[in-house]
C-alpha cells in the first residue's frame, strides 16, 4: 500500500511505505514550515506510536523546532495545545481509523486547525525539496512533556455556556464506553464521571492494542451494542482512535447512526444558540452529510452551508461565514466556541446535556428527527476517468436536480441525494446516497452504479 499524501496528512502501512525516512522527510519540512518554532506534538495510543513520536519529536529537535510532547492524547486535544500554548503547529501522529499496521501523522497550523489545500501544497513542495539545515549541537530544540492537557480540554468543555453540569450530574446517566484502547480510553471516562455517570469501560487501556477494527461503524459495534442491553444503560459510547469522531448507541443496543450525532448536536446548538451567538445561525457541513441537518436548521430558520468532503474544508468555510456549530456525518463535531476541530469530547457533553433536558431515552429523542438512510458502495472504474464519467452524469442530471461539482459531483433530488467522489489511491468512485429509507437509498446507489457502467 503506498503512502497516502492528503489534506488530512499523511499515513501508511508502518514498515512499508510510512518508514523511518518518510517520517524525518516530513517532520523536516514542517520544521521549515514552521520557521523552526515550538511544535507540539501527541499519538494516538497504537503499539507504534511511540516509536514515531520518537522519530518526529527528534527530527523537529534536531531542526531547533523546541517541542511540547503530550505523549497519548487525542487530536482535538493537541489542537487545543497548539492554540493555548501560540505554538507554531502541532502534528498529531495517528493513522485515524485506519487498522493497527497503520500510523501517520496529521499537520497542525498555529491557528489549530489543520493545513488548508494551499498550506499543504506549500508542505509538499517543502518535503520534495528537502534542502534542510539541521541545527548545531548548541542550537538544537528543548523537549518537554505536558501531560496536562487532557485535563485542560475536559475543563474547557464543562465551562461552556451553553451546558449545565450540574443538571447532567443529576441525571445519573449508565454509559458503556468503547475507547478502542487508544487515546479516549483517558480522557472520556474521566469526563463521563466529573459529569456524574456511571462508567462501564470497555478497551479503555491505552495499551494500543484495538480490541476490534477500529472505524466507530455499526458492523465494528456489535460487543458494544450488547454490553448497552446487558448493563441496562441509558447510551453507549465509541469513538475512532484519535477521538474526533463519536458514535452513540441507544439504550436499546441499536446504533443511533453516525449521522445523527451532528444531527443531535446541531439541534441543541441552534436551540441555545442565543447563549453563543446574538447574530450567527449558520450551519456548515459537508457534501455527504445527511439532509437531516438541513431540516433541523430549517426548524430555527438557520442557513446551512456545504462543503468538500475533509475537517479542514469544513472548519474554513465556519470561519468565513461565522458558523455556530457544524461538522461531519461520520460523527464529527466542531463547535467554534471551543476550537475549529472535530472533537468527540464535546460532542459527548453536549449529547448529554441534550438528553437531560430533553428527559427521555436516546431512542425516543431519535424518534422527534427526521428520518433518511445513507447507502454507500463504490465502482471500479478500471483507466477510465473519474472526471470525465461526472461531466457526462451531469450532464444527463442537468434538468432532473440540483447539481453540486465542489466535490466530485453531488445530485439533489426532491427526496433523494447521491454524492459521487473519485478516489485519491484508488481506480474507483464512491456513490452515496441517501433517501427516505433503506430501499429509496440503495435504488439510487444501484441506479448510479449502472449509469457509470453504460458510460
Amino acid at each position: 500500500m503506498p503512502l497516502m499524501v492528503s489534506i488530512s496528512g499523511i499515513r501508511g502501512v508502518v514498515g512499508v511505505s510510512l518508514t523511518p525516512d518518510v517520517l524525518v522527510k516530513y517532520a523536516s519540512a514542517f520544521a521549515q514550515y514552521c520557521n523552526r518554532g515550538k511544535i507540539v506534538i501527541g499519538r494516538d495510543g497504537r503499539i507504534t506510536g511511540n516509536i514515531i513520536g520518537n522519530i518526529v519529536s527528534s527530527t523537529l529537535l534536531s531542526m531547533g523546532c523546541d517541542v511540547v510532547a503530550l505523549g497519548v492524547a487525542p487530536t482535538p486535544t493537541i489542537q487545543i495545545a497548539v492554540e493555548q500554548l501560540h505554538a507554531a503547529g502541532g502534528i498529531s501522529i495517528t493513522a485515524s481509523h485506519n487498522p493497527l499496521p497503520w500510523n501517520g501523522m496529521k499537520f497542525i497550523s498555529y491557528t489549530g486547525m489543520f493545513l488548508n489545500a494551499e498550506e499543504n501544497k506549500r508542505l509538499w513542495s517543502m518535503a520534495d525539496s528537502p534542502i534542510y539545515e539541521y541545527s548545531s549541537w548548541d542550537e538544537i530544540g528543548r523537549h518537554t512533556s505536558d501531560d496536562t492537557f487532557l485535563r485542560q480540554h475536559d475543563d474547557m468543555v464543562l465551562n461552556l455556556p451553553i451546558l449545565d453540569p450540574e443538571k447532567i450530574i443529576r441525571r445519573k446517566f449508565k454509559v458503556v464506553v468503547d475507547c478502542i484502547n487508544s487515546a479516549g480510553g483517558l480522557i472520556i471516562p474521566m469526563l463521563l464521571r466529573r459529569l456524574g455517570c456511571e462508567v462501564i469501560e470497555m478497551n479503555c487501556d491505552v495499551s494500543g492494542i484495538f480490541a476490534h477494527t477500529p472505524e466507530p461503524i455499526p458492523e465494528n459495534l456489535g460487543e458494544l451494542c450488547n454490553r448497552v442491553k446487558v448493563e441496562g444503560a441509558d447510551l453507549g459510547i465509541a469513538v475512532d482512535p484519535d477521538v474526533d469522531r463519536l458514535v452513540l448507541i441507544t439504550e436499546q443496543g441499536e446504533p443511533l447512526g453516525e449521522e445523527y450525532t451532528i444531527t443531535t448536536v446541531v439541534d441543541f446548538v441552534l436551540k441555545h444558540r442565543l447563549q453563543i451567538s446574538k447574530s450567527s445561525q449558520a450551519v456548515v457541513v459537508n457534501l455527504s452529510t445527511t439532509r437531516a441537518v438541513d431540516d433541523v436548521a430549517a426548524r430555527y430558520k438557520a442557513k446551512v452551508f456545504r462543503t468538500p468532503v475533509g475537517e479542514i474544508n469544513v472548519a474554513q468555510r465556519m470561519l468565513e461565514v461565522g458558523a455556530i456549530v457544524g461538522g461531519e456525518g461520520s460523527g464529527g463535531v466542531i463547535l467554534p466556541t471551543l476550537h475549529y476541530g472535530r472533537d468527540a469530547v464535546v460532542g459527548i457533553a453536549i449529547v448529554l446535556q441534550q438528553l437531560t433536558e430533553f428527559g427521555g431515552t436516546l431512542s425516543t429523542y431519535k424518534a422527534t428527527l427526521p428520518t433518511y438512510s445513507i447507502v454507500k458502495a463504490k465502482i471500479d472504474i478500471g483507466d477510465r476517468r473519474s472526471d470525465e464519467l461526472f461531466r457526462q452524469l451531469r450532464q444527463r442530471h442537468a434538468n432532473n436536480g440540483n447539481v453540486n461539482t465542489d466535490d466530485g459531483l453531488r445530485i439533489d433530488f426532491p427526496d433523494a441525494w447521491v454524492h459521487l467522489r473519485k478516489s485519491n489511491t484508488e481506480p474507483i468512485v464512491r456513490i452515496i446516497a441517501e433517501g427516505s429509507s433503506t430501499q429509496k437509498a440503495q435504488a439510487l446507489t444501484e441506479r448510479f452504479t449502472e449509469e457509470i457502467l453504460l458510460i
